[in-house]
């Protein structure tokens, strides 16, 4: 078989064919389906442009926000890896013109402004609690508000500036807590972002005319959560529903509105032996899913799709922490390792880091975990993908520092496809 070949990973068959010939769905039918959910199977599947971006965020629900820069941020990321022609500016701009927001889903996030409804029950939480640990001097939290309803959109260290030069009694710390308050009780929200520089106003000049702004029951939230899931991932657990979200009230509503859609004939119950219960919408059941083909796809460690590390590992075998906390003595990969999907196969990782400066995308530690997989299917489309990765990390060279297990046929079959071997310290180098 040529290196060259897309190589189909799965058989071309329904759910509906498969579970008429089972009863029961199988592992590789659910990790198929959820792929293709995630925009993962297909490329280009929200589309193009900026407009693929908002598409894609109100299809998967959020995007997770995350401070590191290793390589280009995570928000970034997880949607380049759905749109080949994502632009950081596109996000940026969408939350300019407050399509977008940021608020908390089980994490700092990116939100469709259409489910603005649903995070004001939080909102009110943190309003009504004095001991929140964002515990801000209320003095301090109506100057800064005062100060933004009068002088406009303010980043934080605009009041930095501004409390040195008046020299009040209250420093940049408090007015820093203030914005993080005034900012999760709803008062506040970020305008845009210059990065992570993020600029605040007063919600009401934020929020477009015609965003319904009714605090939702706990029974519509919870159906809110359902239908993401769903919808995001094709088929869900209980426990993804409520992951971080406490009481067994919230469990119990989940059930409710799960149970619901199941006598609607919406969703259907799935059992399979060893695996926890999971509900599968039930279009798809009956359709067809699209062939899996021999294509990579390089993943943020906080995208969407394996940002629930729990059912990575039970469906799709993957084990997949994230080391960048732990100490270096006791990392097994490497402080930013990357996901590796070949097909609905995870094949291994690679820590990466873009240095910037040198305009250079590093391969640290490239880890092959399925050995089962001929390299020789694989390797090309790993190459493509991390030229377009460190296209998109602004670099120009590539350099490969350590391949595990080694091997040293999989070495020289990178290198003969795509690197430039050359004679100095640096063992593997490939320019474009």
């Amino acid at each position: 078989m040529n290196a060259g070949e897309h190589v189909e990973v799965e058989t071309y068959l329904s759910v509906r064919e498969i579970k008429e010939m089972q009863q029961k769905l199988t592992i590789k039918q659910l990790k198929n389906i959820t792929l293709e959910s995630q925009g993962l199977l297909r490329r280009s599947a929200f589309g193009n442009g900026k407009k693929a971006v908002l598409k894609g965020l109100e299809h998967l629900g959020y995007l997770q926000i995350d401070t590191l820069s290793i390589v280009e941020r995570a928000h970034h990321h997880t949607l380049w890896a759905r749109i080949p022609d994502y632009k950081v500016s596109y996000l940026e701009e969408l939350v300019k013109e407050h399509h977008v927001f940021e608020y908390w889903f089980h994490a700092a996030s990116y939100l469709p402004m259409k489910d603005f409804r649903f995070v004001l029950p939080q909102m009110l939480e943190v309003k009504q609690n004095e001991s929140h640990y964002y515990n801000a001097d209320p003095k301090v939290m109506q100057y800064v508000i005062d100060t933004i309803r009068a002088e406009g959109p303010k980043r934080a260290r605009d009041f930095e500036n501004e409390t040195k030069k008046m020299g009040s009694w209250w420093n940049w710390k408090p007015t820093k807590i203030a914005l993080e308050r005034l900012f999760l009780q709803g008062d506040l929200m970020i305008s845009e972002r210059d990065g992570m520089q993020k600029t605040y106003d007063i919600a009401e000049r934020v929020l477009p005319n015609n965003i319904d702004l009714t605090k939702p029951s706990s029974l519509e939230f919870a159906e809110y959560l359902v239908k993401t899931y769903l919808r995001a991932y094709g088929w869900t657990t209980v426990k993804q529903i409520t992951h971080l979200k406490a009481g067994e009230a919230i469990r119990n509503n989940v059930n409710e509105v799960l149970n619901a859609l199941i006598e609607d004939d919406i969703v259907e119950k799935v059992t399979i032996e060893g695996y926890p219960s999971v509900y599968v919408l039930r279009d798809l059941v009956d359709r067809r899913i699209a062939k899996t083909h021999g294509e990579i796809s390089l993943l943020s460690p906080f995208d969407n799709a394996i940002i629930h590390r729990d059912r990575v590992q039970q469906f799709f075998g993957f084990d997949y922490r994230l080391e960048c906390y732990t100490p270096k003595e006791k990392r097994q990969y490497g402080y930013f390792c990357l996901p590796i999907l070949f097909g609905n196969t995870f094949i291994g990782r690679v820590d990466c880091k873009a240095h910037r400066k040198n305009k250079q995308l590093e391969l640290i530690h490239l880890h092959i975990e399925k050995q089962s997989i001929d390299f020789e299917l694989w390797g090309e489309p790993f190459v493509e993908i991390i030229k377009k990765f460190a296209t998109f990390n602004g670099c120009e060279s590539i350099k490969l520092t350590q391949v595990s297990p080694l091997n040293n046929s999989l070495v020289i079959f990178l290198n003969n496809i795509f690197y430039q071997y050359e004679a100095t310290s640096v063992p593997i180098m490939a320019r474009f």
